[in-house]
């Protein structure tokens, strides 16, 4: 059987939310690590990848959950290559979700969850039209709910106030400017190893990995509207495009070159998720889950 032909289709975003559908023969991605949950299924093949100091291997139809932050990298295990759909889903709608409970976290990566692929297939069903706003509660609650089934018991998270968290992250979403942890102290109040600790326990990245990601959002945006990749890294605040190039591999697995190749060819495309969309999806999933 002939190998298959390598695609790779995101959908603009929703609030926090973003889908990818993709085919690979052979090595697809080095090692790397983003700072959103990533929730998939395996379509067909033989998927394999590296994760916490062990192999794994996904085969039709089962699940795939990577925790925030954990490395992570991508290969198929058979000629034929394999075929895969992804949600990466904010950690900060999932912990609103679960009414600010600890960030799940799913011992064994790999697993059956005849619900949760029907959640996931639901989620794809008019892929990559954009989910409609109406549609993101519901399938987030799925999805914390689902995480909360197979997690291990994780300690308490650090209580670090709401706001604070927010004027944190309102900060880190400016990619222009460069934000220091003074800064983060001055104007959130708190000290910078409590909202370090805080951070993470709420949004599954420290803040610094956090603005890296909003930057490198900006990147794929401008990549997407055919700019250079040297004037992508400067509009994002990168200091130039190998500096750019070492964030974007680091965090995605591929180089920004193969990624402008493998997205040519697909009409949509990713773009920043503004933060006060982020802001209304946490706010929409609370008030869901209060008025239930």
């Amino acid at each position: 059987m002939a190998a298959l032909a390598e695609f790779l289709s995101i959908d603009p975003p929703a609030a926090g939310l973003q889908r990818l559908r993709a085919g690979f023969s052979g090595h697809a991605y080095d090692r790397h690590r983003h700072e959103t949950y990533a929730v998939g299924v395996t379509e067909a093949g033989l998927q394999c990848f590296h994760y916490r100091g062990a192999a794994w291997a996904s085969t039709t139809g089962r699940v795939i959950v990577l925790y925030p932050d954990e490395v992570h990298d991508g290969h198929a295990g058979a000629p034929t290559g394999f075929v895969y759909s992804m949600l990466y889903v904010d950690p900060s709608l999932i912990a609103a979700a679960l009414r600010g409970r600890a960030l799940p976290f799913c011992g064994e990566p790999v697993f059956d969850d005849p619900a949760l692929r029907r959640v996931l297939a639901n989620a794809f069903v008019d892929f990559p039209q954009p989910i409609e706003d109406l549609a993101l509660p519901t399938l987030v609650t799925a999805l914390a709910e689902a995480l909360s089934r197979h997690a291990r018991a994780l300690p308490p998270a650090t209580r670090v106030s709401p706001k604070a968290l927010g004027t944190a992250r309102d900060l880190l979403h400016d990619v222009s400017g460069s934000v220091s942890a003074a800064t983060l102290e001055a104007e959130t109040g708190v000290d910078r190893y409590t909202l370090a600790r805080g951070f993470r326990a709420c949004f599954g990245t420290s803040p610094h990995r956090y603005l890296i990601g909003r930057r490198l959002d900006r990147v794929k945006a401008e990549i997407a509207r055919g700019i250079s990749l040297a004037d992508a890294a400067y509009a994002a605040g990168f200091a130039d495009q190998s500096h750019m190039t070492r964030h974007f591999k680091s965090r995605f697995g591929l180089t920004p070159g193969r990624y402008a190749a493998l997205c040519a060819s697909e009409v949509a495309v990713p773009v920043p998720i503004p933060i006060e969309a982020r802001q209304s999806a946490v706010s929409a999933i609370a008030h869901s889950e209060m008025t239930h």
